[in-house]
């Protein structure tokens, strides 16, 4: 069966773009980014901030734009049935560039696991429009834990690396 990503998330602030590979079945039937109840990206979002996840999809949304936060994915569609990313088959890039062109304030690019980093580079590792953004890699929102990622604040430690490049919450 062939899946299909979402348009992305992003708000005129957009400093950071959150690069999945593609939703899983949870997020594809809520249509909503990050839907499964135990993945851990808005409570690792929220979390960077020292705060609890709004319950409300749009709510959550709202804060991670006003934190200049992007969602996409690197996958437009493919074939997969389904969440996992091992089931990913004929995949198609999204327009990652032209995203790009349309908001140069993006300065760094966060690949939310290794599908999503290892399909980012075949497909746009020499992009000139990568010129002086950071690119990188961290670990999985996914609710599979690993043996270094085994709790949500396990990911908020390594994902602190992105405060730098947020908008704090006094400046919103």
């Amino acid at each position: 069966m062939r899946v299909h990503s979402f348009p992305p998330e992003i708000g005129d602030r957009a400093r950071v773009l959150v690069l999945g590979s593609m939703p899983g079945t949870a997020s594809l039937a809520k249509h909503q980014y990050y839907a499964h109840p135990r993945n851990h990206l808005w409570p690792v979002v929220y979390g960077l901030f020292g705060l609890t996840p709004d319950a409300d999809y749009e709510e959550r949304l709202a804060f991670a734009k006003a934190r200049g936060i992007a969602l996409w994915d690197v996958i437009e569609s493919c074939q997969r049935e389904g969440s996992l990313d091992v089931n990913i088959r004929e995949e198609r890039p999204n327009d990652i560039p032209g995203l790009l062109a349309e908001y140069p304030e993006i300065s760094c690019i966060v690949c939310n696991g290794a599908k999503s980093h290892d399909t980012f580079l075949k497909y746009f590792k020499s992009l000139p429009e990568l010129g002086g953004i950071t690119l990188l890699k961290l670990p999985s929102t996914s609710p599979i834990p690993t043996a270094a990622m085994r709790t949500t604040a396990d990911r908020i430690e390594a994902w602190r690396i992105l405060l730098p490049y947020l908008i704090p919450l006094e400046q919103t």
